[in-house]
């Protein structure tokens, strides 16, 4: 797990935010079947480029839902944690009381079925209020769009965590893209910095994957 620091901002996320919202309205003006046709399409794609197996897809899904009604059981005033699971690496973010309470969540994550590591990034402090969470969802979706604009990159390798600020990304992918998603992040506006919770492939094990998926 590696942080760098915030790079200068940039505008190239205007085009890409521009595209959505066209995108958005098209699929809006269709008749009522066709949305969910077009959903189930895309779903479909993203699950035969994704680089982790559909079991590995399917049990980051279970880890993610379990996870979040498990906690509170485990830590009182659980409800500023979030759980997010990819290839069955578990990171914790969001806000608790005290050491004791980071470390009994990180506990009760480790200890679910399925779950390989758990990367702790709790807080100590009160529950983040909804505008430090809507400033949140805003940098994300910036930074998702950077990482979808960028050529070199296939952007859904990569999961975007956001969190007071800090932008977490996850990952199955190689050094080479860790480290261009960590620029391209960055340099999101309203990015305070960047933690990597990449799982790394060699070169040839992409290519390997690659292979598979378009057989």
């Amino acid at each position: 797990m590696n942080t760098i620091p915030k790079l200068e901002s940039t505008n190239r996320v205007a085009q890409a935010a521009i595209l959505f919202v066209w995108l958005s309205v098209s699929v809006a003006s269709l008749s009522a079947c066709v949305p969910l046709i077009v959903a189930g399409a895309a779903t479909g794609a993203l699950m035969a480029f994704d680089r982790r197996s559909v079991g590995a897809q399917t049990e980051d899904q279970a880890i993610e839902l379990k996870g979040q009604s498990r906690l509170p059981e485990a830590v009182a005033k659980a409800g500023g944690v979030s759980v997010t699971s990819f290839n069955r690496k578990v990171l914790l973010t969001g806000q608790v009381a005290d050491e004791k309470a980071k470390a009994d969540s990180e506990a009760a994550i480790a200890k679910m079925d399925g779950v390989a590591s758990v990367h702790n990034e709790l807080m100590l402090g009160a529950k983040a209020p909804l505008g430090t969470s809507t400033s949140d969802t805003a940098i994300t979706s910036r930074v998702r769009a950077l990482l979808l604009e960028a050529r070199d990159l296939q952007s859904n390798a990569f999961k975007v965590v956001t969190e007071s600020g800090v932008v977490y990304l996850m990952g199955l992918v190689t050094r080479r893209e860790g480290e261009r998603a960590a620029q391209l992040a960055a340099r999101a506006s309203g990015v305070a910095r960047v933690v990597t919770v990449f799982e790394y492939l060699s070169e040839d094990e992409l290519a390997r994957i690659e292979r598979r998926s378009t057989r």
